[in-house]
Parts: structure tokens; C-alpha cells; sequence
């Protein structure tokens, strides 16, 4: 009984309906000043393979957890901070920071776990530990904590994280949360519904579009500087169920006109996030691998609505991409399109892009390295000339070899 007690109790916590017991997390700087705070209760659930197929499980961050010494108040700048939280068996939740003039936000929340823990993962196939992330809404004004008493839901892969009744603040002025507060949406009172202007008609599927996608090019920058520059068109490529229970996949172009574009700067991600009028969100970080100095375009996500969908809100993510990648320092070019398979629902069409992160001098490209599929083009043309060249000097060489014979046949005896 108690048991199906604890387990009912978890499922109500997942809806929303009940919250686990809050715990209050602290990072530090040298000085002893808190430099972030964070007060919620988390409940998480997954799916994993096990010898007997897949199963579900789901757990809340335990009254035991606690801040490692890996969080961060940032460096000089102070631009990402870092809030590492470690529970049970070698399970880790990690909130990563980072701001600009007027706001903060949690740009990253990073979540590994051990599957070689039995008691959370009973007969897992795997005994690896793997890494999850996701970004997030979960942003503020300077100076202001972030409260939102309703759940919040990220959503990494295999994994949700459900976030309750959390008061979060980073970049803290002093060592106490601030009286000011920057409220989430799920707690705005929604406008009633007489105040709404009507709803503009559904529109039906986009067919694919005639011509390639406007190129356009992006600038993040930070305290440091310019983090990104970017030069591309883009394409979405969305797989849905229609409410008749068709299938449609809805092409669209990134209109950059019709497209609001910011991002963040960090020492390990570099965020570009693109939004369009009607409300959706196209989000690309890139990351950094220290050990070998190269850059990559590190995951995608893709939050839209289509309104003749049996689920109108649409929302995939992918985390673990090795794409666009160059040397640190130099920039990657690519004039043929690229192909991005996100989830098995959506991808993402690359056309003309030019790239680099992270380190970027005087707003200007560095050194191009070129993609694969570039050489590749050229490598026809190529062996085409080739082919050619030896077919004319296959020739050349038979006549010469006839001319001689016929010259021998007149020679005097």
C-alpha cells in the first residue's frame, strides 16, 4: 500500500497537481557572497531499455541533494554562471546561466544519469552514463528572482523535468533573493476570452516551396565581443498527424524579414535563437570541444504550432548533433545544402552557410575550411576532365601506332 501511496503520489506531481517538498540550493565565490540561488522541487521521469524492452520511471530530486564544488559564479565576466546539482547515485542536474544588459536566463539545463544505478534503473541494458540537455524559458530581469509557482516541464530526449513552486535568481546583488520578481507565463492570468481579437483562419499546409530560402546573416555578441557570425538560409521540414488522422510534412522557409534574432555567449555555447511573427522559435547552440579546438553546431530545437494538428503545439529537440564543425578560430563554408535530421518528425535544410563560434576577430570570417560535400562536387567535374583526357590520349596513341604500320607497309626491300 505504501508503495502504490508513493507512486500515486508521483504521478500527481508530474500533473501538477501536487508538489514535492521544495530544497533550497546556494553557489558561492571565493568571498563567501552568493552568487546564485535556487529554491524548487524537481520530478523526473524517463524511459530506458531493458533486457525486457523499454520501461518507465519516475523519481523526485531527493531532500539529500546537494551543490558541487563544479558550480560556478562564472569568470571575469561573470556571463556563465553555473548551478551543479548532485543526488542518488551519480546522478547530476546542472542549470547553466547567462545574461546581457537586461536580462538573465537559464540558457542551458544539463541532466546526467548513471544507469548502472539498480535501484533507479532496475534491469538496465545499458550501464553507461549518459548526458541530457535542453534549453529553457526560464528567464529574468537584472536584479529581479524568477518565480514561477505552476509546473514548469523541460523536455530532453527521453527525459522530462518537472520543476515546481521554483524561485531562481543568478548574477545576486547580495546574498538574499530580491524583492522584485519577473513571473513565468503559466502564473499570468490569461486575458478573457471576450478580449481576444477573433482568430485569424487556420492556414492549410505549406507546400514545398518553389525556390531555396532567403540567405540571411547573424551576429551574436557578448561582453567579450562577437561570439557568432553566421551566413545561411533555412528550412524546416515538420512531420504531423492532421485531426482527420493524414499525415502531412510542411515545408518552410525561414523568412528573415519576418524574423526576430538574438542569442548568448558562454565559454562552452554559443546560442542563436530565432523567432518568427507568428510565434515560432528555432533555437541552434554550438558547442566547443577544449581538447581538439573545434566548434560544432551542437543541438537544434524547433517549438511551433500548427493549428490543424491533432497536437498543435510542436516541439522537437536534439542535443547531441556533430554538425558545422571547423577549427576554433576559422570559419566552416558550405555552398551545397545540408541536410539535418533533428528527431524522425523534423529536419532542418542548411543552404550557403558560412559559420564560426566562439572566436571571432573584428566581425570578420576567418580561415575557410570547406565541406565535404563542396570537394566532393568538384571531385566530378574532375573526374569527368579526366576521363576525357585519357580517352583523347588513348586515341592519340592508336592512331600514332596505325600511322606507324601503315608507313611499314611501303618501306624498300
Amino acid at each position: 500500500m505504501a508503495a502504490l501511496g508513493g507512486a500515486r503520489r508521483l504521478l500527481l506531481l508530474l500533473l501538477g497537481v501536487v508538489h514535492g517538498a521544495s530544497a533550497m540550493f546556494v553557489v558561492k565565490d571565493g568571498n563567501g557572497t552568493a552568487c546564485i540561488m535556487a529554491n524548487f522541487s524537481a520530478a523526473f521521469r524517463m524511459s530506458y531499455e531493458t533486457v525486457h524492452g523499454s520501461q518507465n520511471v519516475s523519481f523526485e530530486l531527493p531532500p539529500s541533494a546537494e551543490v558541487l564544488n563544479s558550480s560556478s559564479c562564472g569568470g571575469k565576466n561573470a556571463s556563465d554562471s553555473s548551478l551543479v546539482i548532485a543526488f542518488g547515485r551519480g546522478h547530476s542536474l546542472t542549470l547553466t546561466f547567462t545574461r546581457n544588459t537586461t536580462r538573465y536566463r537559464v540558457q542551458l539545463m544539463s541532466f546526467i544519469y548513471n544507469m548502472s544505478d539498480t535501484w533507479t534503473f532496475p534491469n538496465a541494458s545499458s550501464k553507461e552514463v549518459k548526458n541530457v540537455s535542453s534549453v529553457t524559458d526560464i528567464k529574468a530581469d537584472i536584479d529581479k528572482k524568477y518565480r514561477c509557482v505552476s509546473t514548469t516541464q523541460v523536455h530532453m530526449s527521453n527525459v522530462t523535468i518537472t520543476l515546481s513552486d521554483a524561485t531562481i535568481q543568478a548574477y545576486l546583488s547580495s546574498s538574499s533573493f530580491s524583492k522584485g520578481e519577473s513571473r513565468c507565463k503559466q502564473d499570468k492570468p490569461e486575458p478573457s476570452p471576450t478580449a481576444l481579437p477573433p482568430a485569424p483562419p487556420s492556414p492549410s499546409p505549406s507546400p514545398v516551396p518553389a525556390e531555396s530560402p532567403s540567405v540571411s546573416r547573424y551576429n551574436v555578441s557578448g561582453d567579450n565581443g562577437t561570439c557568432l557570425l553566421a551566413s545561411m538560409g533555412l528550412q524546416l521540414n515538420v512531420t504531423y498527424a492532421r485531426r482527420d488522422n493524414t499525415t502531412v510534412t510542411s515545408v518552410l522557409n525561414i523568412n528573415p524579414n519576418e524574423t526576430t534574432a538574438s542569442g548568448n555567449c558562454s565559454s562552452l555555447l554559443v546560442t542563436l535563437e530565432l523567432q518568427s511573427k507568428k510565434g515560432m522559435v528555432l533555437v541552434l547552440w554550438f558547442g566547443m570541444n577544449a581538447s581538439s579546438s573545434r566548434f560544432f553546431l551542437q543541438g537544434i530545437q524547433l517549438n511551433a504550432t500548427f493549428p490543424d494538428a491533432k497536437e498543435p503545439t510542436f516541439r522537437a529537440t536534439n542535443t547531441s548533433l556533430r554538425a558545422l564543425q571547423a577549427t576554433v578560430g576559422h570559419s566552416y563554408k558550405c555552398n551545397t545544402e545540408e541536410h539535418i535530421r533533428v528527431t524522425q518528425a523534423f529536419s532542418l535544410n542548411i543552404f550557403r552557410v558560412w559559420v564560426q563560434a566562439f572566436q571571432v576577430e573584428g566581425d570578420r570570417f576567418g580561415s575557410v575550411e570547406e565541406c565535404l560535400l563542396d570537394g566532393n562536387n568538384m571531385l566530378i567535374p574532375i573526374a569527368v576532365g579526366g576521363a576525357l583526357a585519357g580517352l583523347v590520349l588513348i586515341v592519340l596513341i592508336a592512331y600514332l601506332i596505325g600511322r606507324k604500320r601503315s608507313h611499314a607497309g611501303y618501306q624498300t626491300i
